[in-house]
């Protein structure tokens, strides 16, 4: 059973995220596994260098809510 979570454990996809200030002005991108630490995160569509310095798109957010408050499902034992 622990291989078959180890397995599980290496084909995490890698997913985009921006921080965004309360301006709404996306501040920096991270591609991770799991959500960055920290107020602020949110998670995009896809990693794009033109989003930073800019307000962030609302059509660039995958989910309307920050990565600090979003629970990561847990694996049954």
């Amino acid at each position: 059973m622990r291989l078959f979570k180890h397995l599980l454990n290496l084909f995490k996809p890698v997913r985009c995220f921006a921080l965004v200030d309360q301006q709404g002005i996306c501040r920096a991108l991270r591609q991770a596994t799991e959500a960055p630490q920290g107020s602020g995160w949110v998670e995009i569509d896809e990693y794009r260098l033109s989003l930073l310095s800019r307000p962030l798109p609302a059509k660039a957010r995958l989910r309307g809510i920050s990565c600090k408050h979003k629970q990561q499902p847990q694996l049954a034992t």
